[in-house]
């Protein structure tokens, strides 16, 4: 008798999330993952909710919108799984350059001058603790049947061999993985600073721009960014990039010049020309569903992409 009925590969928090929602249907799952969850891009991020460097823009934005009412109601239980509803600014936007999902954002709207003094929106919005999320996530995984392994996989024929249904969540690792050399890393270093009293958000983050500007209030400090270096590998924090992420961010707040540096982040968002998700026709007798590339977006468009990789592997109706 197998002992899963779905295998995913890949323990972000793309792979995690779409364990927890095949193990909430009924199936089986195992997860492998060549690292813990706290050692994935994912653990880096940010992590607010907005679509950022993902394609395509309207499948993204639906995407992003289930796992909006998702995050809402985890931070309306209190804060579950390390989610709050945070209000902040995101600079150079406008409304009617956005997709019709922002319509059906509550509360967005136009920065007014008391706010932010140039062009920007502002909104309430999830704000998520990546390290409580993918513990609450593991463990909501376990809670459910599921069951998580390190382990490298080499071939997709590996997990096939084990399991009538895969789920392919490897992001960057699809490079070699399945050879997508679609997929490439775009490269994000933060700086983690005590926070000097700030409570709402800040985002200057324009999807062509190599530097952006952000901070967000974490619970173990002020998180500032950041950078978007397209195809760039190093995992290693550039002490010049550094000075210069807490420069941009003191030009908008001055208090965070003066604020101890707590860590250096590096993360490599696994990007593409279009996420990947869709059900691959080539493996014999099998169910083989891929799902990544991601980019900026991953935490955002999570649980929507969770439940159609679910459809698509037959385990939702």
């Amino acid at each position: 008798m197998r002992d899963a009925d779905v295998i995913v590969v890949g323990g972000g928090v793309v792979g995690l999330t779409t364990a927890v929602v095949c193990a909430e249907l009924g199936c089986r799952v195992r997860v492998w993952s060549r690292e813990p969850a706290e050692r994935t891009t994912s653990a880096v991020a940010g992590a607010l909710w907005w679509p950022y460097r993902i394609e395509p823009v309207m499948a993204a934005g639906d995407w992003g919108l289930r796992s909006l009412a998702v995050y809402e109601e985890l931070a309306a239980r209190g804060g579950l799984g390390g989610v709050r509803m945070v209000e902040g600014v995101l600079a150079g936007n406008r409304l009617d350059a956005l997709g019709p999902w922002a319509a059906r954002v509550a509360g967005l709207r136009a920065a007014e001058p008391g706010e932010y003094a140039g062009q920007g929106l502002w909104a309430r919005l999830p704000l998520i603790d990546m390290p409580v999320h993918l513990a609450w996530l593991r463990e909501r995984l376990r809670a459910a049947g599921g069951v998580l392994e390190e382990r490298t996989v080499g071939r997709l024929a590996e997990p096939l061999a084990e399991a009538p249904v895969v789920v392919n969540c490897s992001g960057l690792g699809a490079r070699e993985l399945v050879r997508d050399d679609a997929v490439y890393p775009v490269r994000g270093q933060l700086v983690v600073v005590e926070n000097p009293g700030i409570e709402t958000w800040f985002t200057a983050a324009d999807s062509g721009a190599r530097e952006t500007t952000y901070f967000f209030p974490q619970p173990g400090g002020l998180l500032l960014g950041g950078t978007a270096e397209v195809g760039a590998w190093s995992t290693e924090p550039d002490p010049a990039v550094a000075a210069a992420i807490v420069a941009r961010c003191a030009a908008v707040r001055p208090e965070i010049a003066g604020a101890r540096v707590l860590a250096h982040r590096v993360g490599l968002r696994p990007a593409r020309h279009r996420v990947r998700l869709e059900r691959d026709g080539t493996a014999e007798g099998r169910v083989l569903v891929h799902n990544y590339g991601h980019g900026g977006a991953g935490v955002t468009v999570a649980w929507g992409c969770a439940e159609e990789a679910a459809r698509l592997a037959g385990a939702a109706s």
